[in-house]
């Protein structure tokens, strides 16, 4: 009189869905180098954390007699889990049925595993290896009509963005719709060689007349570079390290604030080097990222996106223990000028501290935006003026430290001009509407070019001008609040933290994250 056959029915059901796509495709899979969808949420998430949903879904196979005698599990596993401790959601496509294309109730699923992180409030993972889509061709002969192409997840995809942290990991071949999830969050990764992401794959863009493989079509290497991806890595093991410390300087919704870590570097430490970080020449440049690592605590500092935008540098770190979010200018590309890239880059990343609660700390080293007529073409002042309105849209707490240049429009954006902001300037800061290089022939043209020398009238000019341009000059005037000792900078910036802490406010901003 028990449920007994019903439970053994239960494991039996259980016991074919973890097969997957059956031994051959498992191990073709595992022949690539990759995980399957079952190895990779074991080694994302804590030991014994996953409570699986709709772990039942799928095709079943039943006997003259009703019997169940096979499953081909649906292609999209999904649940609740932990990493480092904290609760998620985590979806992981399954490559070895049907390829990954999510269709049917996979659909279905996708929606749900959506619609619980945002209601629950949990960051989601997304373990992207697949179409992740509308299925396959195939399914026009099996349905015997064709659809329209609908993005029912997709409301529910731009919500998230506003409300949870949500990242996403290409670990193989994803088109359409997966590819749109991978870039629909806001930290991403691919795994070199074996993941690809494109609009459609080789056999479609062949029809084109372009014939080319995978990677050169959609290999990491195209991606990381033109923003569509944040970061590549050598292997998965590595992405779901960088998924977990990505989510480990965010609250896991916008209803929470950035929790603290443990203090574990001295707040009044001052490095020696830092007196002579910045050259004296301003033509001569210096790297960023050290100085960078060593203002933040120690080992702190967690940098994406590495590889476009370059003349800036973001990332997370931590001072004092608290999370922050640092953009910093790397004069090594295009002396400090910003493209278009770089401006995007700008945008999105101030946009994600604002969402979710990080004070901005913005060292500045900004020549002005990229000139000339490639410039021109790629639209870089659109570009700009929106990283101008994401400054001004931004109300989380900021800092800015004027290391060297702040010249033009672009440096005008350092920070909110209509209320406080914490700021300093190095004594080898000097800014203005625009360079004094590129200024003198056009404000003194005429007295140069009447000169008995205009190339020792010029010369003479420059020096003039330039001696009533030291930061001193400015700080009389009250134009730069406060000059300070380089090796301070540490001390300053852990007052910052501390004093912005109480100020951050847990909620939904007014404006929503875009992908």
């Amino acid at each position: 009189m028990s449920w007994q056959p019903e439970i053994d029915e239960l494991a039996y059901r259980k016991k074919l869905a973890a097969a997957l796509g059956g031994p051959e495709k498992v191990t073709r899979h595992k022949a690539a180098g990759k995980l399957t969808v079952r190895e990779r949420i074991d080694a994302c998430a804590d030991p014994d954390s996953f409570q699986e949903v709709g772990a039942l879904t799928g095709w079943g196979q039943y006997d003259a007699h009703g019997k169940l005698i096979a499953v081909v599990p649906a292609n999209l596993v999904m649940g609740r889990a932990r990493m480092a401790g904290r609760p998620v959601v985590l979806v992981g496509d399954d490559f070895t049925v049907r390829g990954g294309a999510n269709d049917g109730a996979v659909g279905d699923k996708l929606i749900h595993a959506e619609k619980m992180a945002h209601d629950l409030r949990l960051p989601m993972i997304r373990l992207v290896d697949g179409t992740g889509g509308g299925g396959s061709v195939r399914n026009i002969e099996t349905k015997g009509y064709t659809l329209i192409p609908t993005m029912k997840v997709w409301q529910h995809v731009v919500e998230n963005m506003s409300v949870i942290p949500v990242v996403s990991l290409a670990l193989g071949s994803v088109a359409g719709m997966g590819a749109a999830r991978v870039a629909a969050s806001h930290y991403s990764v691919m795994v070199k060689g074996s993941a690809q992401l494109f609009n459609a794959g080789p056999p479609v863009v062949a029809r084109t007349g372009q014939i080319v493989e995978k990677n050169e079509l959609g290999g990491s290497h195209i991606h990381t570079r033109n923003g569509v991806v944040d970061d590549e890595v050598e292997s998965e093991h590595e992405a779901f390290e960088r998924a977990s410390r990505f989510l480990s300087y965010l609250p896991s919704s916008v209803f929470e604030l950035p929790p603290r870590s443990q203090p574990t570097d001295d707040a009044g430490r001052r490095d020696e080097w830092l007196l002579a970080a910045i050259p004296r020449d301003s033509r001569t440049v210096y790297k960023i990222r050290p100085i960078v690592e060593t203002l933040v605590d120690k080992d702190s500092f967690f940098e994406m996106g590495r590889q476009w935008g370059k003349a800036i540098v973001t990332g997370f770190a931590r001072i004092d223990g608290w999370p922050v979010a640092v953009v910093a200018s790397d004069p090594y590309f295009y002396g400090g000028c910003w493209d278009a890239g770089t401006a995007e880059k700008f945008t999105r990343f101030i946009d994600l501290a604002e969402v979710f609660h990080l004070p901005v700390v913005n060292l500045v080293d900004v020549a002005g935006f990229q000139i000339g007529l490639d410039a021109e073409k790629a639209g870089t002042m659109r570009y700009g003026v929106r990283a101008l309105a994401a400054v001004y849209q931004a109300s989380v707490p900021w800092c800015s430290i004027i290391l060297r240049r702040a010249y033009g429009v672009a440096a005008a954006g350092h920070q909110h001009m209509g209320r406080f902001n914490f700021r300093y300037a190095w004594p080898s800061a000097n800014w203005g509407s625009l360079p004094i290089e590129g200024g003198l022939e056009v404000a003194y043209k005429a007295e140069i070019e009447g000169a008995d020398d205009p190339v020792q009238k010029r010369a003479e000019i420059e020096q003039r001008v330039r001696s009533l341009t030291s930061p001193f000059r400015s700080a009389e005037a009250f134009v730069i609040e406060d000059i300070i000792d380089p090796r301070d900078t540490r001390r300053i910036l852990c007052e910052f933290a501390n004093l912005a802490a109480p100020l951050r406010q847990a909620g939904m901003r007014q404006f929503g994250i875009r992908p």
